[in-house]
């Protein structure tokens, strides 16, 4: 195979590897009335489906639709009722678990009305009474339902702000946390005194649960003070309404009741667990790589920051593997994950993976045997329908004879654009789960001159 049909199989493998329905069938584990749920091999909370007169299910996020297809498959017709919130086209069908789309990453109407419906489900719970929620990334997009205070179109105009702003997910969850009714810890605090097993595939940084979806079955560890001390660092407080100002400023005076925090009663009988983060997709990717006959190295799945800065150094390592065989020698594939940010100047289209590859191009012309990417497992990079970007040594030359001023695109943040008149986009289609973005260089040549020995 070619190096770019490598990496078309190393990133499928990676995300085949957190396939949610496969994540939920791992994790819930039914024999006859006991019902397990599992993190690994270690058992966190055993259940008798006798104590519970009703099952309930709820849940946001990208993958849930396939998580709440495993959960009809586990438990069939002593499911009573439940509602899942998805981004538009991340669907599947199921018997008794009614599906909402709505819009990511900036929430709309339908999000909201399933938000709703959500916490009237939970609020009618009671102590003989089992929740299982499903949550992944996306879910803090899916799940709106702000205050009484603010409207929705100011929400979704401090949403927009944080997300152009380069500001990174745990700031942003922290403010989303603050300008909704279900976030940070609030859903726990409407299901109490139900039991709630509370599954979730990660999209954040080190798999903090708190930030997953915002975390609305979680303790909160942030604050309204910090929520506005968020907009004020990214100067967005003066270009938000002034209803969501005076809401989050309200807060730090003590005048608003913060969200549930650790120790709160709300989460005595709620058990969490992490079934599928971006690791596991990253082991995956250097399984199928070494398979292929390159040497792998994963650097981190713990990478944030700033996207440009990232894919400068990615090059250099690529560089260093052509140059001397380290970390690993050629043919060579170094494989990171996590999720940086842009801050968007321009008014063109495109997303942090496609950045990256934008960015990349600058650094490793004509390096033939380099190609970087950067892939978003969920299938989707910022608004566009692809899921990222390939670059090579060639990319800048081919532009070029296209017309192309890659100076003009990287200004105008106009990554999808450029990578589409090359026909170097990935396209993936919706992939129904979601644990951060994979990167991956492959250096390829087959031979290398070390220290005077081939």
């Amino acid at each position: 195979m070619s190096p770019r049909e490598d990496l078309t199989a190393i990133y499928t493998s990676a995300i085949e590897a957190v396939d949610p329905f496969r994540a939920v069938a791992n994790s819930l584990i039914r024999k006859g009335e006991e019902l397990l749920l599992k993190q690994g091999e270690k058992i966190l909370a055993s259940c008798d489906l006798g104590d519970f007169e009703r099952v309930l299910v709820v849940g946001a996020g990208k993958a849930t639709a396939p998580m709440a297809r495993a959960v009809e498959e586990i438990l069939g017709d002593r499911i009573d009722r439940g509602v899942v919130s998805v981004k538009y086209g991340y669907t599947t069908e199921l018997e008794i678990i009614k599906i909402h789309e709505g819009a990511h990453p900036v929430p709309d109407a339908a999000g909201n009305h399933a938000a709703a419906e959500i916490v009237e489900i939970l609020e009618s719970a009671g102590e003989k009474d089992l929740v299982i929620s499903l949550i992944s990334g996306g879910g803090s997009a899916l799940l709106p339902l702000p205050p009484a205070s603010i409207s929705l179109e100011e929400k979704q105009e401090t949403t927009d702000l944080l997300l152009k702003s380069g500001a990174a997910i745990h700031e942003i969850n922290a403010v989303r946390k603050h300008l909704s009714r279900v976030k940070g810890g609030n859903l726990a605090r409407a299901a109490w005194p139900a039991r709630v097993l509370n599954l979730m595939i990660s999209d954040v940084v080190g798999d903090a649960m708190d930030v997953i979806a915002s975390g609305p079955f979680v303790p909160d560890s942030s604050s309204f003070r910090e929520a506005a001390g968020i907009l004020e660092r990214y100067h967005i407080s003066e270009k938000v309404s002034g209803s969501v100002m005076s809401h989050l400023r309200t807060g730090a005076e003590g005048k608003i009741e913060e969200n549930p925090s650790k120790g709160n009663r709300y989460f005595e009988k709620v058990t969490n667990a992490v079934i599928a983060s971006n690791i596991i997709a990253l082991r995956a990717a250097a399984e199928t790589a070494d398979s292929l006959g390159y040497n792998s190295c994963i650097l981190s799945s713990l990478i944030e920051g700033d996207t440009a800065e990232t894919a400068f150094w990615h090059s250099r390592i690529g560089e260093e593997v052509f140059a001397s065989g380290n970390p690993v020698p050629p043919p060579a594939c170094i494989i990171s994950g996590g999720e940086t940010t842009v801050i968007v100047t321009g008014n063109g289209l495109g997303g942090r993976n496609m950045e990256f590859a934008l960015q990349g191009a600058v650094h490793i012309r004509g390096k033939d045997d380099i190609l970087m990417a950067s892939v978003g497992t969920d299938g989707s990079d910022g608004p566009t329908d692809a899921a990222g970007a390939v670059t090579d040594g060639s990319t800048i030359a081919r532009a070029e004879d296209l017309g192309l001023s890659i100076e003009e695109y990287t200004r105008n943040n106009d990554s999808y654009n450029f990578f589409k008149q090359l026909g170097d986009l990935i396209i993936t289609g919706p992939t129904n789960t979601n644990v951060m973005d994979i990167r991956i260089v492959l250096v390829t040549p087959k031979k290398l001159e070390v220290d005077g020995i081939l």
